[in-house]
């Protein structure tokens, strides 16, 4: 069974690395910090996770705070952009025209966290990320469903997971989302959007490819093994251009 076990995670690692390789664009992305809002103690570690997975699937990691790099000539190098729990209005007006022509050549986007608790007033970033951060409860163990089990990203998680982290509860949730993982209500308390409440989805969009997932308030996230190659499947899917 143990020999089972191993050789599934080698195949689940294979599929990721070769999501990478099979990119057309180089394998290049950036990861965007900035906070203009509320500022997670766990940036730090979610950066460290970010530059280790590219580390391990050979992909450059760029990382940075300074909104200067949102201009049409520095993002063509980047297969993909990282919002790693941005908070507030972290783009200027050029900026963001400059993220939307990057997104509509054909960009991938992967928002992490708090990266829904940015841009309230930019209604092209809410299609974009899928979704805006409403409230949260305290911070406590529920137990998430894995819808889609057919997606790089969560083809390796238990049907059911259970978990500890800091659930967001989201409002303006776009309707062309392919949901992966929802949040069991009854697990829980302090859930307010009932039967349905995605917690991490994709979905191509503006002629880019976004995914998002709302897990990473904690440190500990970035250093769980299911965490990290759910991220790292979601990666591959962002910087996949067909």
């Amino acid at each position: 069974m143990k020999q089972l076990f191993a050789g599934l995670v080698l195949m689940i690692i294979a599929l990721g690395v070769s999501s990478f390789d099979n990119a057309k664009k180089s394998m290049k992305i950036l990861v965007f910090s900035k906070t203009m809002g509320f500022h997670h103690a766990s940036i730090p570690a979610g950066v460290a996770c970010l530059q280790k997975i590219g580390v391990d699937n050979n992909l450059k990691v760029d990382t940075t705070t300074d909104a200067t790099v949102f201009n049409e000539k520095n993002l063509k190098q980047y297969a993909a952009v990282v919002f790693m729990s941005t908070t507030g209005n972290i783009l200027n007006e050029e900026q963001q025209a400059a993220f939307e022509k990057y997104i509509q050549a054909g960009g991938g986007f992967v928002g992490i966290h708090a990266a829904t608790d940015t841009e309230y007033e930019w209604p092209w970033y809410n299609k974009l990320v899928g979704a805006y951060f409403k409230s949260h409860p305290k911070q406590q163990e529920a137990v998430l469903n894995v819808l889609d089990k057919t997606h790089i990203s969560t083809m390796h998680l238990p049907a059911n997971w259970k978990r500890f982290d800091e659930w967001y509860n989201f409002k303006s949730i776009q309707s062309d989302l392919h949901v992966l993982i929802s949040i069991d209500e009854k697990s829980y308390t302090g859930g307010q959007n009932g039967d349905f409440h995605p917690m991490a989805w994709w979905h191509d969009f503006d002629g880019g490819r976004s995914f998002y997932t709302e897990f990473g308030h904690t440190d500990e996230s970035f250093v769980d093994p299911l965490f990290v190659q759910h991220l790292t499947g979601g990666i591959a899917y962002a910087i996949n251009k067909k």
